[in-house]
């Protein structure tokens, strides 16, 4: 389950108003003749607030948050226009907080960890100005769901404290332990850990961001460390870092590091914006990680399967036959769950498919997940968590999104939307009412099934407890079908080089 609903709300915490032209005056002459005083007296404070904003938004009393809009996803401008921290001098701390996502902080120079105060030190010879001893002091999250207070609360906070060094003190309360001469990352696997969306969106692919840069020669210091996340990830942790990973609570010694950046940089959903990385990597670029990392797990269980396969085919010789296009069904039980999917796969093998049913669970291993999915023409899924494994599937592929009610914007936002960003051909197949569960509990009129909009507004626990824990999909399946038969064309036409159909 992805959590969606506090950010819905937020993006829709500005309003614009519109007045229409034609019902704000009838006698253009006569407003004329009445406004001009307060249109002199407007266009004056317009031109003393853009002052204000241009030379000294600090003087304002209020913060220019309060002014100016969000801005929208598809506008977010490069690193170099907005981050205050693009330049980091020696002994310094700097803090990006610009982001509704993520605080990143960047440190430089000489430091040290001290996992009993949760803190990280930075020792500098520069004078604070004020006598003070501790003249730099920063509290960080570092997680990737600044925008959502209550999953903030659980995530543990450091303090970063730059201070002056005092050399003619010899005690060894943060004397190094471990000294690297490699940067460090600090981030938290925290929050939603243990949901592969929010596993990939919020950890994975912002670790991406902000470590790809330094090519592997970088530390990660993890708080809220799990042994499982570790093992579950570690095929793809050895190719962002050569070095083993720190728990920062457990590990009780003190580590040394000249460079370090506490927070995790995030982009957009299951994506990896070019414009904003060194070297304009993308989500294709990624998706490469995962590729090496599976890769020789994948190579080994190929081996296997041919060994048993040899010993088989010394007793029964093989019938050679061609080979279908792959069409692999994530299923799923209990909610969302497809009753119809037996039929579902006659029906698909019937057109030509050759099709694999896909069970994701928590101790699943992705290395099997990744196999089946980066060997498959087509992908079915309906709406959930366990569309994130999309990523798996090579470009060009299709992706067959069921959307059941109430849905929509966050299956298009958190899947079709990523999907098409790493090359897939991707179909978003809205359900009808009939196709829902719901159908079967309420009357036709009622705005479960013919609005599902004005329910949603009524907040996260309605769209929770109504549309994705309570409803179930039966798939119209003559309707499905032009689906599936246009994706079967479309394969073979790519296997066969042809491109007529790229424009269905």
């Amino acid at each position: 389950m992805v959590h969606y609903q506090r950010y819905i709300q937020l993006r829709k915490a500005v309003t614009v108003t519109y007045l229409d032209e034609e019902d704000a005056c009838v006698n253009m002459s006569a407003c004329n003749k009445r406004s001009k005083p307060k249109l002199l007296f407007f266009l004056l404070f317009c031109t003393l607030l853009s002052s204000c904003l241009l030379l000294g938004p600090n003087l304002l009393p209020f913060p220019t948050s309060l002014i100016y809009p969000p801005r929208a996803e598809n506008e977010t401008p490069s690193v170099s226009e907005t981050s205050p921290c693009s330049s980091v001098s020696n002994g310094t701390i700097c803090c990006d907080r610009s982001s509704i996502r993520s605080d990143v902080c960047f440190m430089k120079g000489d430091i040290r960890t001290d996992s009993k105060s949760f803190s990280v030190f930075l020792y500098t010879s520069k004078n604070s100005g004020t006598g003070e001893k501790n003249f730099r002091h920063e509290n960080i999250k570092p997680y990737t769901r600044k925008w959502e207070p209550s999953t903030m609360a659980t995530i543990d906070e450091l303090t970063l404290i730059a201070k002056k060094q005092n050399l003619s003190l010899t005690g060894d309360q943060h004397k190094c332990d471990v000294y690297h001469d490699v940067p460090a990352v600090f981030f938290s696997t925290g929050g939603y850990t243990g949901n592969v969306y929010h596993e990939f969106n919020d950890g994975l692919i912002p670790l991406y961001i902000t470590s790809q840069k330094y090519n592997k020669k970088v530390v990660f210091v993890i708080l809220e460390y799990h042994d499982w996340w570790i093992t579950k990830y570690e095929n793809l942790l050895k190719h962002l870092s050569d070095f083993e990973p720190i728990d920062f609570s457990g590990d009780k010694r003190t580590h040394c590091f000249s460079d370090a950046i506490v927070g995790l940089k995030i982009h957009d959903e299951l994506t990896v914006d070019s414009s904003l990385t060194e070297g304009s990597k993308t989500i294709k670029d990624f998706r490469d990680i995962l590729d090496k990392g599976y890769r020789p797990r994948i190579q080994g269980l190929i081996l296997e399967e041919e060994h048993e396969k040899s010993q088989l085919n010394k007793r029964i010789k093989p019938i050679r036959q061609p080979e279908k296009p792959k069409l692999v069904i994530i299923s799923r039980n209990g909610s969302r769950e497809i009753m119809n999917e037996i039929l579902l796969v006659k029906m698909a093998s019937k057109i030509g498919f050759s099709v694999t049913v896909v069970k994701p669970q928590r101790t699943s291993e992705l290395a099997k997940i990744y196999r089946e999915l980066n060997s498959s023409d087509v992908m079915v899924g309906v709406h959930g968590a366990a569309m994130t494994h999309f990523l798996f599937m090579k470009p060009g592929s299709v992706f067959i999104q069921v959307v059941p009610l109430g849905t929509t914007w966050a299956a298009e936002t958190y899947y079709g939307e990523p999907a098409k960003k790493l090359g897939l051909r991707y179909i978003g197949y809205e359900i009808v009412p009939r196709e829902s569960s719901l159908y079967e509990e309420y009357e036709s009129e009622d705005p479960v099934l013919s609005d599902p909009n004005s329910v949603n507004d009524r907040g996260w626990e309605f769209t929770k407890k109504i549309y994705l824990d309570r409803q179930k999909v039966r798939l119209n399946l003559v309707r499905f079908r032009k689906r599936l038969i246009r994706s079967y064309i479309y394969t073979m036409a790519k296997r066969n080089g042809n491109d007529m159909v790229r424009s269905q």
